[in-house]
């Protein structure tokens, strides 16, 4: 799908060349963990996916859990990309955990941002009889916007210890943040990077768990490198990929009412 002067390898490269440059420039104390890149996929063709996907990319990020599993359960995506690694970034509402929870190469759940979920989480991936415990990250709401999902900063480590503590068929793997998105890193740190971060170092504290052992989800294309700098192990790039959105984002998000959870 790339076109003359666009090619989704090259972007790839560009962004990975990016994200180094950034980690170099970290803080020694952060230069524990290379940052992964997650590339958000939603509206994207199966073609545009596998054309990442041979170029390297390994984890794609879905916002939709309709469009997650429709691209999931395509029979030449699952043919030519068998190790593909699923996160899924978009708000989930517990009526859709079921079907989630039944896509091929699932990796991580990064929005687990109530209790309620965590739990319905834990009882579905127990009747499904899987091995493995799944992947989940907790979704904090930083900015304290309404319009987007996530538990309050002072509410993280309760979420954190109900997981670990009631949920032995999840795993905590890190957490989550959108944040706002008009912040310009000219002027500072982010102010919601900066309140994830200290939500990790809450939860370590209080749960005796180490930083490391918790990933940060955070920064979209806008921001990645900034988020980088600020100790993100984990950012979520899809336009600077892909390119625009090919497609208005009108059937999925219709059928869920999910909040968009990256760009």
């Amino acid at each position: 799908m790339s076109t003359a002067g666009f090619s989704i390898a090259r972007q790839i490269k560009l962004v990975l060349d990016k994200m180094e440059a950034a980690a170099l420039r970290r803080p020694e104390s952060l230069q524990y963990a290379k940052p992964r890149l997650v590339a958000v996929s939603k509206t994207k063709s199966v073609d545009m996916i596998i054309e990442a996907y041979d170029a390297g990319q390994r984890h794609f990020g879905e916002n939709y859990v309709v469009e997650l599993y429709d691209k999931a359960s395509d029979f030449e995506l699952q043919d030519r990309c068998r190790d593909i690694r699923w996160h899924f970034i978009g708000h989930l509402q517990r009526n859709k955990v079921s079907k989630l929870l039944d896509v091929p190469n699932l990796f991580v759940v990064e929005t687990v941002d109530s209790i309620r979920l965590a739990k319905a989480i834990n009882e579905t991936w127990q009747r499904l009889n899987k091995i493995d415990p799944l992947n989940v990250m907790a979704q904090v709401n930083t900015s304290g916007e309404e319009s987007k999902s996530g538990c309050a900063p002072e509410e993280v480590v309760q979420l954190v210890k109900y997981i670990k503590e009631e949920c032995p068929r999840i795993s905590l793997v890190g957490l989550m943040t959108i944040g706002s998105f008009d912040h310009d890193p000219s002027t500072g740190p982010n102010p919601d990077f900066q309140a994830l971060f200290k939500a990790r170092e809450n939860v370590c504290k209080e749960l005796d768990m180490r930083p490391q052992d918790l990933d940060l989800s955070m920064g979209m294309s806008n921001d990645f490198e900034h988020a980088i700098e600020m100790g993100s192990t984990s950012v979520r790039v899809g336009s600077t990929i892909f390119g625009s959105r090919s497609a208005p984002e009108t059937s999925h998000e219709h059928k869920e009412t999910e909040l968009h959870a990256s760009a």
